[in-house]
Parts: structure tokens; sequence; C-alpha cells
């Protein structure tokens, strides 16, 4: 709950800021000064950079995670004052759910194969409705 509250301001945030510094400047500060936070919280947890060395023991597409990462802070960040915060993240979860149920249902990337069954594919298509009406101004 409190990453979902998260994701809506960061889409109000990053997209106000790309519109005062361009979109591509505003995801590059982002990235950067995540990265950086990211490394200090990973010095003062685990005292050690060891974790940049390990990340590269495991299958490649594992790391593809921030790049992904990078895809959606790009898209909150070019869509969030030209569709609207609401619209943006209707879209966004829309995705999310779509991918996230095909991924269970075919357990692709190494995930639990979970069944697709009718109220999971209902929740679906009645959240993509909810994005789509959320388009109309």
């Amino acid at each position: 709950m409190v990453a979902g509250l998260a994701g809506a301001m960061q889409v109000s945030f990053m997209s106000q800021l790309g519109d005062r510094i361009t979109v591509v400047g505003a995801v590059a500060f982002a990235t950067l000064f995540t990265a950086v936070v990211a490394l200090l919280l990973l010095l003062i947890f685990r005292r050690s950079f060891a974790a940049y060395r390990d990340a590269f023991d495991h299958p490649w597409w594992m790391l593809m995670g921030g790049l992904l990462g990078l895809l959606i802070i790009f898209t909150v960040t070019y869509a969030g004052n030209r569709l609207g915060v609401a619209a943006t993240v209707g879209i966004l979860i829309a995705g999310q759910l779509i991918m996230g149920a095909a991924i269970d249902r075919f357990g692709l990337f190494g995930s639990t194969k979970i069944p697709l069954h009718w109220p999971r594919v209902l929740g679906i298509v009645l959240l993509g409705a909810g994005a789509a009406l959320s388009l109309k101004k």
C-alpha cells in the first residue's frame, strides 16, 4: 500500500520535474540520485560492495530489473502531466497486472505457476476498463 501511494506521488513529482528540466534530465537526475542513495544503504547495511560483484553470478535477465525501472521512470515522467496522474497510474497498474498474470500463469522467469481463474481475469478486465475510463478528461 505504501509503495502504491509512493508510486502516485512519484508520477506527480517526476512529471513536474520533467517539465522543468526535460524528461531525460529528470530521469537522469532521479536515476543518479537513487544510485547514490542505494550505494550508501549498501555500505551502511552490508559494509561492502560485494553485492555488485555477486549480481554478475546470476542469469543476465535478472539484471534487467534496473533497466525496466528506468523505463518505468521515463514513462511516468513523460506521461504524468500529459495524461494526468490517475490515468498514468491506472495504465501502469493495468499493464503490471496483465504481465503479472502472464508470469504467474506460465511460470515465467522461474516463478511458480499459478492458475489464471475467472476472478483474476475479471479483475484484469475491470482494471483495464477503469484505466481506459480514467483517460477521459
